[in-house]
Protein backbone atom coordinates (compact mmCIF):
# COMPACT_ATOMS: atom_id res chain seq x y z
CA UNK A 1 0.00 0.00 0.00
CA UNK A 2 1.26 3.26 -1.00
CA UNK A 3 -0.01 6.82 1.05
CA UNK A 4 0.33 10.02 -1.60
CA UNK A 5 -0.05 13.06 0.25
CA UNK A 6 -0.77 16.00 -1.40
CA UNK A 7 -0.41 19.33 0.52
CA UNK A 8 -2.24 22.16 0.89
CA UNK A 9 -4.77 24.28 2.77
CA UNK A 10 -8.34 23.75 3.42
CA UNK A 11 -11.00 26.02 2.31
CA UNK A 12 -11.90 27.71 -1.30
CA UNK A 13 -10.41 30.76 -0.41
CA UNK A 14 -6.91 28.92 -0.98
CA UNK A 15 -7.85 26.51 -3.81
CA UNK A 16 -5.85 28.06 -5.96
CA UNK A 17 -2.84 29.11 -4.02
CA UNK A 18 0.58 28.10 -5.13
CA UNK A 19 1.21 26.63 -1.21
CA UNK A 20 -1.70 24.59 -2.79
CA UNK A 21 -0.38 22.54 -5.67
CA UNK A 22 -0.51 19.45 -3.91
CA UNK A 23 -4.11 19.40 -3.50
CA UNK A 24 -4.05 19.79 -7.07
CA UNK A 25 -1.83 17.21 -8.35
CA UNK A 26 -4.28 14.69 -5.84
CA UNK A 27 -6.86 15.62 -7.51
CA UNK A 28 -5.84 15.21 -10.88
CA UNK A 29 -4.36 11.79 -9.64
CA UNK A 30 -8.14 10.95 -8.62
CA UNK A 31 -9.46 12.20 -12.06
CA UNK A 32 -7.22 10.03 -13.44
CA UNK A 33 -7.73 6.68 -12.04
CA UNK A 34 -11.35 7.15 -11.56
CA UNK A 35 -10.90 7.09 -7.38
CA UNK A 36 -13.73 7.08 -5.51
CA UNK A 37 -15.08 10.60 -3.99
CA UNK A 38 -13.03 11.80 -1.09
CA UNK A 39 -14.11 10.94 2.55
CA UNK A 40 -13.60 12.35 5.61
CA UNK A 41 -11.54 10.45 7.49
CA UNK A 42 -8.23 11.00 9.79
CA UNK A 43 -8.48 15.34 9.80
CA UNK A 44 -8.11 14.60 6.10
CA UNK A 45 -10.03 13.67 2.69
CA UNK A 46 -8.37 10.07 1.75
CA UNK A 47 -9.59 7.41 -1.37
CA UNK A 48 -8.56 4.49 -1.78
CA UNK A 49 -7.53 3.48 -5.24
CA UNK A 50 -5.71 2.03 -7.18
CA UNK A 51 -3.17 4.04 -9.04
CA UNK A 52 0.14 2.54 -11.51
CA UNK A 53 -1.15 -0.66 -10.87
CA UNK A 54 -0.51 -0.21 -7.29
CA UNK A 55 -3.35 0.13 -4.06
CA UNK A 56 -3.05 3.23 -3.26
CA UNK A 57 -4.67 5.98 -0.65
CA UNK A 58 -5.06 9.40 -1.87
CA UNK A 59 -4.97 11.60 1.28
CA UNK A 60 -5.15 15.66 1.48
CA UNK A 61 -4.60 16.56 4.94
CA UNK A 62 -7.44 19.25 6.43
CA UNK A 63 -5.59 20.57 9.09
CA UNK A 64 -3.85 23.98 7.67
CA UNK A 65 -0.53 23.20 6.70
CA UNK A 66 1.63 23.28 9.52
CA UNK A 67 -0.42 20.58 11.16
CA UNK A 68 -0.30 18.26 7.70
CA UNK A 69 1.59 15.78 9.95
CA UNK A 70 -1.06 14.73 12.13
CA UNK A 71 -3.42 13.65 9.32
CA UNK A 72 -0.72 11.76 7.80
CA UNK A 73 -0.03 10.30 10.71
CA UNK A 74 -3.07 9.04 11.15
CA UNK A 75 -3.44 7.87 7.81
CA UNK A 76 -0.16 5.82 8.06
CA UNK A 77 -0.57 4.30 11.12
CA UNK A 78 -4.20 2.92 9.92
CA UNK A 79 -3.19 1.64 6.61
CA UNK A 80 0.45 0.57 7.87
CA UNK A 81 2.36 2.38 5.96
CA UNK A 82 5.78 3.33 6.56
CA UNK A 83 7.90 6.41 5.45
CA UNK A 84 9.66 4.78 2.54
CA UNK A 85 5.64 4.51 0.86
CA UNK A 86 5.13 7.45 1.71
CA UNK A 87 5.19 10.48 -1.21
CA UNK A 88 4.68 14.09 -0.34
CA UNK A 89 3.48 16.46 -3.40
CA UNK A 90 4.32 20.13 -2.17
CA UNK A 91 5.45 23.39 -3.49
CA UNK A 92 8.53 24.41 -3.70
CA UNK A 93 9.86 27.86 -3.44
CA UNK A 94 13.51 27.11 -3.92
CA UNK A 95 12.77 25.80 -7.98
CA UNK A 96 11.49 27.88 -10.51
CA UNK A 97 7.50 27.44 -11.84
CA UNK A 98 7.27 24.60 -13.66
CA UNK A 99 10.13 23.03 -12.70
CA UNK A 100 9.58 19.44 -10.69
CA UNK A 101 12.12 17.28 -9.05
CA UNK A 102 11.59 13.77 -7.30
CA UNK A 103 13.94 13.21 -4.27
CA UNK A 104 13.37 10.95 -0.68
CA UNK A 105 14.79 12.20 2.47
CA UNK A 106 16.02 15.50 3.25
CA UNK A 107 15.55 18.40 5.08
CA UNK A 108 12.14 20.77 5.82
CA UNK A 109 13.90 23.60 4.08
CA UNK A 110 11.56 25.95 5.69
CA UNK A 111 8.54 24.22 4.43
CA UNK A 112 5.66 23.77 7.19
CA UNK A 113 4.21 21.04 5.97
CA UNK A 114 7.33 18.75 5.23
CA UNK A 115 8.23 19.90 8.88
CA UNK A 116 5.28 18.98 10.60
CA UNK A 117 5.25 15.24 9.09
CA UNK A 118 8.82 14.55 9.81
CA UNK A 119 8.19 15.08 13.14
CA UNK A 120 5.22 13.51 13.64
CA UNK A 121 5.88 10.82 11.18
CA UNK A 122 9.82 10.72 13.69
CA UNK A 123 11.51 10.04 10.15
CA UNK A 124 12.30 12.32 7.36
CA UNK A 125 12.85 9.65 5.00
CA UNK A 126 9.63 9.57 3.14
CA UNK A 127 9.65 10.98 -1.33
CA UNK A 128 9.05 13.67 -2.14
CA UNK A 129 7.78 14.98 -5.26
CA UNK A 130 8.76 19.20 -5.59
CA UNK A 131 6.77 21.48 -7.72
CA UNK A 132 8.82 24.38 -8.52
CA UNK A 133 6.90 27.54 -7.67
CA UNK A 134 9.70 29.82 -7.86
CA UNK A 135 10.54 33.01 -5.21
CA UNK A 136 8.88 36.62 -5.06
CA UNK A 137 11.31 39.12 -6.00
CA UNK A 138 11.49 40.44 -2.32
CA UNK A 139 13.12 38.63 0.49
CA UNK A 140 11.47 39.89 3.55
CA UNK A 141 9.47 37.18 5.68
CA UNK A 142 5.92 38.98 5.32
CA UNK A 143 6.77 38.75 1.70
CA UNK A 144 7.20 34.89 0.96
CA UNK A 145 3.92 34.17 2.74
CA UNK A 146 2.07 36.38 0.91
CA UNK A 147 3.86 34.46 -1.99
CA UNK A 148 2.74 31.47 -1.28
CA UNK A 149 -0.74 32.21 -0.20
CA UNK A 150 -1.43 33.95 -3.64
CA UNK A 151 -3.76 32.67 -6.43
CA UNK A 152 -0.91 31.38 -9.41
CA UNK A 153 -0.91 34.30 -12.30
CA UNK A 154 -3.11 33.78 -14.96
CA UNK A 155 -0.40 34.42 -17.24
CA UNK A 156 1.20 31.30 -15.75
CA UNK A 157 -1.95 28.60 -15.84
CA UNK A 158 -0.65 26.59 -18.80
CA UNK A 159 2.70 26.08 -17.31
CA UNK A 160 1.31 24.88 -13.87
CA UNK A 161 -1.37 22.64 -15.97
CA UNK A 162 1.72 21.05 -17.23
CA UNK A 163 3.43 20.96 -14.13
CA UNK A 164 0.60 19.21 -12.31
CA UNK A 165 0.51 16.83 -15.39
CA UNK A 166 4.11 16.30 -14.59
CA UNK A 167 3.89 15.76 -11.34
CA UNK A 168 1.14 13.10 -11.38
CA UNK A 169 3.19 11.30 -14.07
CA UNK A 170 6.47 11.46 -11.30
CA UNK A 171 4.19 9.92 -8.75
CA UNK A 172 2.70 7.17 -11.11
CA UNK A 173 6.61 6.22 -11.87
CA UNK A 174 7.85 5.73 -8.19
CA UNK A 175 4.79 3.76 -7.65
CA UNK A 176 5.48 1.41 -10.41
CA UNK A 177 9.01 1.35 -11.26
CA UNK A 178 11.10 3.03 -8.39
CA UNK A 179 12.48 5.97 -7.22
CA UNK A 180 15.61 5.86 -9.25
CA UNK A 181 13.97 5.50 -12.31
CA UNK A 182 11.68 8.57 -11.59
CA UNK A 183 14.41 11.25 -10.67
CA UNK A 184 16.01 9.90 -13.68
CA UNK A 185 13.25 10.64 -15.63
CA UNK A 186 12.06 13.82 -13.99
CA UNK A 187 15.33 15.41 -12.26
CA UNK A 188 15.97 17.19 -15.52
CA UNK A 189 17.18 20.96 -15.38
CA UNK A 190 14.91 22.12 -17.34
CA UNK A 191 11.34 24.17 -16.75
CA UNK A 192 8.19 23.65 -18.57
CA UNK A 193 7.89 27.17 -19.40
CA UNK A 194 7.46 28.37 -22.78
Amino acid sequence: MWLVVGLGNPGREYQDNRHNIGFMVADELARRCAAPAFRAKFGAELTQTVLAGQPAILCKPQQFMNLSGQAVASAAGFYKVGPAQIVVIHDELDMELGRLQVKAGGGHGGHNGLRSITQVLGSPEFVRVRCGIGRPRSTERDAVANYVLANFAKADRAVVEEMIGQACDATEVVLKSGLTPAMNRFNVKKTLQT
